[in-house]
């Protein structure tokens, strides 16, 4: 079976016009759907110390459950994503949803710290649904850029959720205890499969859909990678995913350790940070898409993000010495630019996976947080109270997003069978 190319727009449509208001209530749910995940993986960080006296386990013990979570969304998109385009859309959403509030609150009932880690395990598997499919849906009714347009929303969601979802936690957790976050989180899974069965439409039709067994289900997955392109931009998005993971992980050390910033300047830091990444997919859609190639908006983004961690390396080397307000606004400018490459880059995958959608974004889903699980711990090799290995890994992220993107862009599209 060779996969086909990509479908023109035209044909994409699977569902009549629908009014601008539906339209945006649509987008809206697209947009929770996608920020469920990441908000699961670390909306109860704050309250970390209490579960691992609460279940009398080692601290490291309870940590694997931020990793199983993460896991978890990340082969989740692997595997629902394919079967997206064997099924359609809406069956494997709402089967993920339900099966999400299930694990959640199983997650809140937890007796032992094991049934919590295979507890999250599950809840991270559910939680991908959301997010493989929402940029699927988009796939099917947009292409060129009114899909970078609308996948500029999602980034922004999805970036912004992994940097706030801890602030959250923590007023959260001034009502209830950890118990308690995960029921919330449940009730949202819950309230969230009641709107999409009832909002969104089923956008891939029948005939449209991959059939067969296994094999063929995976195929189309196989025939993207084998496009050096799409790989190309696959490679760069996951590397990318990885600098955004880094610092998340180190800038908290960075802040409060090495410059000994109080916990409220840090957070004003943070904030102000991921307003970079809100300004700069709000921007993309209004001024880069439809207006400047997508290839270029991304390698220039690109660019972008390796001057500003290269000066942040220079900055936190004993010789320069840069105090924390460089050394912050280097940080906001690499999120700056992280938001204008996320969408743009998204799109042309995305745009370029025919009606293999799902299987195109369970591969993103997938580089965006088993790179970020790979990158993340190598934030803190060089002691807590230092940049430098902070901002060592993010260069070589940076460095090797942009090698491969200018590289494999360049070959022509080709996907065989």
């Amino acid at each position: 079976m060779t996969m086909s190319s990509t479908t023109p727009a035209s044909n994409r449509t699977a569902v009549p016009a629908q009014p601008r208001r539906t339209r945006r209530a649509v987008m809206l749910l697209l947009s929770a759907l996608t920020g469920l995940g990441p908000l699961s993986m670390d909306l109860y960080l704050p309250a970390l110390p209490a579960v691992t006296a609460e279940l009398r386990a080692r601290a490291s013990v309870t940590q694997l459950s931020v990793t199983a979570c993460l896991a978890g969304l990340a082969l989740g998109q692997l595997l629902i994503g394919p079967l997206s385009d064997r099924w359609g859309r809406r069956r494997p959403l709402l089967a993920g949803l339900a099966c999400y509030a299930a694990a959640t609150l199983a997650c809140a009932l937890a007796p032992t710290a094991a049934l919590l880690i295979a507890a999250r395990l599950a809840q991270g598997l559910a939680a991908a649904a959301g997010i493989v499919i929402a940029r699927a849906v988009l796939t099917d009714l947009h292409s060129d850029g009114r899909l970078a347009r609308a996948l500029s929303t999602l980034a922004m969601i999805s970036g912004v959720a992994p940097v706030l979802g801890p602030v959250l936690g923590g007023q959260l957790l001034r009502l209830t205890d950890w118990r308690g976050v995960f029921a919330v989180l449940a009730a949202a899974g819950l309230a969230l499969a009641v709107l999409s069965a009832w909002a969104i439409p089923e956008t891939l039709p029948a005939n449209r859909r991959h059939t067969g067994g296994l094999t063929d289900t995976l195929r189309p997955m196989r025939a993207l990678l084998g496009d050096r392109r799409f790989a190309g931009a696959l490679i760069a998005y996951g590397l990318i995913s990885g600098t955004l993971f880094v610092y998340v992980a180190g800038f908290p050390f960075v802040v409060q350790d090495t410059f000994g910033a109080s916990a409220q300047t840090f957070s004003l830091i943070f904030g102000c940070n991921a307003a970079a990444l809100i300004l700069a997919a709000h921007l993309n859609s209004r001024l880069v898409v439809g207006r400047i190639p997508l290839d270029r908006a991304v390698a220039v983004g690109l660019t972008g993000v390796l001057a500003t961690v290269l000066a942040l390396l220079a900055l936190v080397t004993p010789l320069l010495g840069g105090g924390l307000a460089a050394v912050a606004a280097s940080q906001f400018a690499m999120m700056f630019f992280i938001g204008v490459i996320a969408p743009n880059v998204t799109a042309l995958a995305m745009g370029s996976s025919g009606d293999a959608a799902g299987s195109a974004s369970a591969l993103i889903g997938a580089a965006q947080f088993l790179t970020g699980a790979l990158t993340a711990p190598l934030a803190g090799l060089g002691g807590p109270r230092t940049a430098v290995s902070m901002a060592a890994v993010e260069v070589g992220c940076a460095a090797l997003a942009l090698t491969a993107f200018l590289l494999m862009r360049r070959a022509p599209a080709s996907r065989p069978a």
